[in-house]
């Protein structure tokens, strides 16, 4: 890139609030100077014993801003003061100590390894509302139309667009709105030939990969040295807990600004540990695929190796074996190796794709969708239930019910062999029930879920049209 062209590209970042923070005044303990006052240990010689409000008010009325003394309160229980100056008045504020917290001012408010972090942070605060004002009336006028011309998407616009490419495929969901509510009687249960055929069909709708909208996962961070706001373009201030992080993607902003950034989160693999227990939206977004890999992997195997299998599903596979294919996949993603020359035993393939769905942090069947595939039972006849669950899979976020589909579809093909591996669709939603569902584990009867379910599985192709 030519000279001309860099001095071309606009600032992406705004200074101004960064060089107020720069100005504004640093925390100037005041030592007491009597030998006889012993405080608690956390605090230094800031602390000046029991002191009113009178005395200590006339102690900092000539101390320049940013001065500072931590004392007790007459008649104070389980609490100090700390009382700074600021703006030419002495402000006072209760504090609290908790020894796995650290300093704080509230209980759902920033925690500090030091009262001088405290102060620091208090004054950086106290200068920016003083003197930052027009630009904090701005930020707090942003809508979710700045997003566009957020510095994230200037910076990262490429890369978003070639990891959110949208697919030219049709969405599941999108084929659900025109479904026909009529339904097949004949089920094909023989053939597999048929089962490899409808096997492939699925296989190659499902490598369509479409753009999911997936929230971020902010959580309050601490910034080490400099770092600015990726929504509104403005300065991270404060030392502590000056803002949200995403867990997944990396997103900086402001606590406010956080509220208004859209559900667009393009998660790094990098920022991935593994994929079980990791959000079925976050790790299909993050791999670019429409179902996950594993699932992938393992169904394949099944179907290969454990079609005719007696028991597949229902008798497990050794528990090292399971563990030691976990960590594999954990640690090679899809480079591990699931073949049958290195797990011989299927039941432990099976094993592992049980233990996957089971330990995903939101079910496949979500807790806001769980009621309306319960409800769709009470109805009377066969085909208006599978109307009712044709309207409840609407419900469910895009990953989870492409995924759903693929596992139903699955275990339909299971079931159509079930005289041979005795696992017919009742036998096989019995066993996925526990793992499907999020159901409470006092729960003992989980007859409706396993109802449901197997009529899920019975119906898959009328349900997914």
């Amino acid at each position: 890139m030519s000279k001309d062209a860099l001095l071309a590209v606009p600032n992406v970042w705004k200074p101004e609030l960064y060089k107020i923070q720069l100005d504004a005044p640093t925390p100037k303990p005041v030592l007491c100077e009597r030998d006889d006052i012993m405080g608690p240990t956390r605090y230094g010689k800031e602390y000046h014993g029991t002191m009113d409000h009178k005395e200590c008010e006339q102690m900092l009325k000539d101390k320049p801003d940013g001065s500072y003394l931590v004392r007790r309160s007459p008649g104070a229980d389980n609490y100090y003061t700390l009382s700074l100056r600021f703006g030419q008045a002495t402000k006072h504020f209760k504090i609290f100590y908790c020894p796995e917290k650290g300093h704080y001012l509230r209980e759902n408010f920033k925690k500090f390894e030091t009262v001088e972090e405290m102060v620091a942070d208090g004054l950086v605060d106290f200068y920016m509302r003083l003197h930052a004002a027009p630009i904090l009336k701005e930020m707090m006028s942003q809508t979710k139309k700045c997003y566009e011309q957020s510095p994230y998407m200037t910076l990262h616009r490429r890369k978003l667009r070639s990891l959110c490419k949208p697919t030219k495929l049709p969405m599941v969901q999108d084929s659900l709105e025109s479904a026909d509510t009529e339904i097949a009687d004949d089920r094909d249960g023989g053939a597999k030939g048929a089962d490899q055929e409808q096997y492939e069909k699925s296989d190659t709708h499902d490598n369509a990969y479409p753009e999911y909208e997936k929230q971020h996962a902010f959580k309050t961070h601490t910034f080490k040295g400099l770092n600015w706001c990726e929504f509104c373009a403005n300065f991270l201030w404060g030392f502590t807990s000056q803002g949200v992080k995403c867990d997944d993607c990396g997103f900086m902003a402001h606590f406010k600004c956080s509220e208004l950034v859209p559900a667009k989160c393009v998660p790094d693999l990098k920022r991935l540990r593994g994929i079980f227990g990791v959000d079925l939206t976050t790790l299909v977004t993050a791999h670019k695929c429409r179902i996950p890999f594993i699932v992938k992997k393992c169904v394949e195997e099944v179907e290969n190796h454990g079609m005719l299998q007696e028991g597949i599903y229902r008798i497990s596979g050794f528990a090292d074996e399971i563990e030691a294919l976990k960590m594999a996949l954990d640690k090679d993603g899809e480079k591990a190796d699931v073949s049958a020359q290195m797990y011989s035993n299927i039941n432990v393939i099976a094993g592992v794709l049980k233990l996957y769905l089971r330990l995903l942090p939101v079910p496949l069947i979500t807790f806001q969708s769980f009621p309306l595939f319960m409800e769709s039972m009470r109805e009377k006849s066969i085909g208006e239930q599978v109307i009712a669950l044709r309207n409840a899979v609407k419900a469910l976020p895009p990953a989870h019910l492409h995924c759903l589909k693929y596992i139903l579809e699955h275990l339909n093909r299971i079931a159509s062999h079930h005289t041979i591996n005795k696992m017919n669709e009742h036998n096989l939603a019995t066993v996925f029930a526990p793992t499907l569902i999020a159901t409470p584990q006092h729960m003992t009867d989980l007859s409706q879920e396993i109802s449901m379910l197997a009529a899920l599985i019975s119906h898959c192709h009328a349900i997914f049209l």
